[in-house]
């Protein structure tokens, strides 16, 4: 877990107060504490007094005192590079000093004097790494990446600090003990189950010598993380085609070539063209290119990078440490394999319900697979191609299925799905109708990058809700994929309001030309706002609750429910704009669009399985089961799943696999699939209770978005659907099935 999912906070001069409490069988937690209030002053005051003393500490550095803008938003103009070190150094020492205090006061464990103070510490460390990690992945360079590198085993090695703290520990195993006791509230109880939870699975159970070599493996781990990360980054230029011959670029659109120019040149080939590589195997230049020897190489760029192969960088060693590593751990901890320890905490509960459901699906999905195949290779014959369907074919060739199938032209779509319509007269026209809630542009937030946007975020009688931000387009210095993140988290008990900012990666478009996106992106930005208010309707008193803090089974079921608004035809019809003309989308089109939904989800489906069912192969081996070859065992791992179709490959390769690597999601990639069965099933429950209205907004935000981690996932869920969900959305959405009469 990373350290800012942990622990936020204020200052050592309120984290020591003590409140009344009462007796909890048998545990002497005094109502009044006569001496206790001025022992904690003492301390209070030795904190103070040694602030100043502490590593790296500076009144000048902006991240050792709250920010002065609206809502504590970072402070841009005065945020340097030479301040994000001695922030972290500062950060941490403070922490630790606060922790200790925590853990070492003579007064019995109660609520507010151990795990309130906890929630409270730390508020130094916190801005630091709440600004510092968004631009590791939002806005990099090289004097970041050596920060990065340096601080990622330290943050390691601070979070094993606190939560292996027999002491810390001990508090806070006294408070699970008791924590049905009707003094605590549901939310309270819940932040002790959390809190107990974290500090066993970090090993608090353990023996001294086991701790230490956990510590040591978290150490490794997080140096290891940052390298793949840092090596992803330079593999995405290391990979990128480079193209002499304008007329091999048939097929892309004036704006797209002339985009690919402006990239060459800014990379020193100016007279020719740079195709830049994506996060995922598939490439969305492939859908256009005529070229298909010029297919091959961008498909090939893709999928073999990280290999090593012509010199470039390899992430296998990378990976097959970080895997045996995970393994051991898992085993000191008691646990089979890491995928049986990640899933532990999630709605899955084992890795066996997770594969159940993936290895389920399989069948039909490979079937329709094999239905979308037969009419690509009729396009190859026509063209006179004998060869099979090849991955770097099916995209192209899908494309004009859809387009005779439909009748769709992808060029012709796209001048009706530019960016600021989409974000204004989709995304936030929905965001609206279903939350009354308005989305305002300000500019005077600094921002860390030129393109980003800030809007303030409003309830429909002005009431501020939080800030948010917009940072759409993709750059050197910005990792692939897309993501949400938090400047601030909502918390009552610190007095917070949430600072969000939503990140993709759309190509910019060339000087003085709109942004035109394509369908798949308008439904990404769709998906990045439900998180965006998952985070911003957070109502919850506690930080570790806050927001997105919920399993990763569950986390991606707000962001999934919202892409499906994108393809409804009240939305649709309010954002699909021709940039030019200002014309909607013609309702001919439009139906076409609606009908064409379910189009290439075999395809879809399958590199989604193929990928998910690779992250839980590598993460449901032991310690003496992880290979020598990372390729072979890839190979070995999707044929014993019968997903091995060399023209469906996986929607993201071991070596390139960033959301099982470095970002969290080790041997949760399934959750997306799982999610996406609430969100579809939620989804078909609002559809079947009016629609797009403010009724089904508020439901949903007053049982699910506003409650962050307080309560248990499924009983959020069944609060807001009044049943569990049921997979029959799903394969209808995914045109698995067919709808009923």
């Amino acid at each position: 877990m990373r350290l800012h999912d942990f622990i936020w906070g204020r200052t050592c001069a309120v984290v020591l107060g003590i409140v009344g409490a009462m007796e909890i069988s048998g545990v002497f937690v005094e109502e009044t504490m006569p001496d206790s209030n001025e022992s904690m002053t003492a301390t209070i005051e030795e904190c103070e007094a040694s602030r100043q003393a502490l590593p790296g500490w500076n009144e000048d550095n902006p991240f050792f005192a709250p920010s002065t803008l609206p809502f504590q938003a970072p402070d841009f103009t005065q945020i340097k590079v030479e301040h994000f070190l001695p922030a972290f150094e500062g950060g941490m020492a403070e922490h630790l000093q606060q922790i200790e205090a925590i853990a070492n006061q003579e007064a019995p464990p109660t609520f507010e004097n151990t795990l309130t103070a906890m929630e409270m510490a730390g508020a130094t460390l916190t801005r630091v790494q709440r600004v510092f990690f968004n631009l590791t992945a939002a806005h990099t360079n090289p004097d970041i990446q050596k920060i990065q590198a340096e601080v990622a085993p330290r943050l390691a090695a601070h979070t094993d600090n606190i939560l292996l703290n027999p002491k810390l520990f001990a508090r806070v195993q006294v408070l699970n003990e008791h924590r049905a006791d009707p003094m605590f509230d549901a939310e309270q109880r819940r932040l002790i189950k959390e809190t107990y939870e974290r500090f066993v699975r970090a090993g608090a159970l353990l023996t001294p010598e086991q701790q230490a070599r956990v510590r040591e493996i978290n150490h490794t781990l997080s140096s290891l993380g940052t390298a793949f990360d840092k090596n992803l980054l330079e593999i995405t230029k290391e990979r990128s085609v480079i193209v002499t011959d304008r007329d091999e670029l048939a097929g892309l659109t004036e704006a797209q070539i002339a985009a690919a120019a402006e990239l060459a040149k800014q990379r020193g080939h100016e007279g020719q063209y740079v195709l830049s590589i994506t996060n995922t195997t598939r490439q969305p230049v492939l859908v256009s290119l005529h070229n298909r020897a010029l297919r091959q190489r961008v498909w090939e760029a893709s999928a073999y990078r990280g290999l090593g192969r012509d010199g470039g960088l390899d992430n296998r060693p990378l990976v097959l440490q970080m895997a045996r590593l995970r393994a051991e751990k898992a085993a000191i901890l008691g646990y089979p394999n890491h995928a049986a320890y990640a899933l532990e905490p999630q709605m899955a509960k084992q890795p066996e319900a997770a594969l159940a459901m993936l290895i389920n699906m399989v069948p039909d999905v490979v079937e329709k697979v094999h239905r979308e195949a037969d009419d690509i290779r009729a396009l190859l014959r026509a063209d006179g191609i004998e060869d099979d369907v090849q991955p770097w074919d099916w995209e192209y060739y899908a494309e004009k299925v859809r387009a005779d199938r439909y009748a769709i032209d992808q060029a012709v779509v796209k001048p009706y799905l530019e960016l600021n319509n989409v974000l204004h007269n989709g995304v936030f026209y929905t965001m609206n109708k279903l939350f009354g809630i308005q989305f305002v542009e300000r500019h005077d937030i600094p921002v860390y990058h030129p393109e980003v946007r800030v809007f303030d975020v409003l309830e429909s009688d002005g009431t501020p809700i939080g800030l948010f931000y917009a940072d759409y387009f993709a750059r050197d210095s910005k990792r692939g994929g897309a993501w949400m993140n938090s400047f601030v988290v909502q918390s009552h008990l610190l007095d917070q309001r949430p600072v969000i900012v939503n990140v993709l990666n759309v190509p910019p478009p060339a000087a003085g030309q709109p942004a035109l996106l394509t369908f798949d992106e308008a439904v990404t930005m769709f998906h990045e706002m439900g998180h965006a208010v998952h985070g911003l309707f957070s109502d919850v008193r506690y930080p570790l609750l806050a927001g997105t803090s919920v399993p990763r089974d569950f986390v991606e079921f707000p962001s999934t429910f919202q892409e499906d608004w994108a393809i409804h035809p009240q939305v649709l019809r309010n954002f699909a704009r021709h940039c030019e003309t200002g014309e909607v989308l013609p309702q001919e089109l439009l139906e076409r669009l609606l009908e064409a939904k379910t189009f290439n989800q075999g395809f879809d489906t399958l590199e989604y399985l193929s990928a998910a069912l690779l992250d839980l192969a590598w993460h449901s081996l032991s310690v003496d089961e992880i290979p020598d070859d990372v390729e072979s065992f890839e190979a070995q791992s999707l044929h014993h799943f019968g997903v091995d179709l060399a023209m469906v490959p996986p929607r993201y390769r071991t070596a390139y696999f960033a959301h099982v690597w470095p970002g969290g999601y080790s041997a949760s990639y399934y959750a997306y699939m799982w999610s996406e069965v609430l969100a579809a099933d939620g989804f078909q429950h609002v559809q079947h209770s009016g629609g797009l209205s403010s009724v089904n907004g508020d439901a949903f935000r007053r049982t699910v978005l506003s409650r962050g981690g307080s309560a248990e996932p499924m009983e959020l869920y069944i609060e807001f659907a009044g049943r569990p969900p049921q997979v029959d959305a799903l394969l209808i959405r995914r045109g698995l099935k067919a709808k009923p009469e």
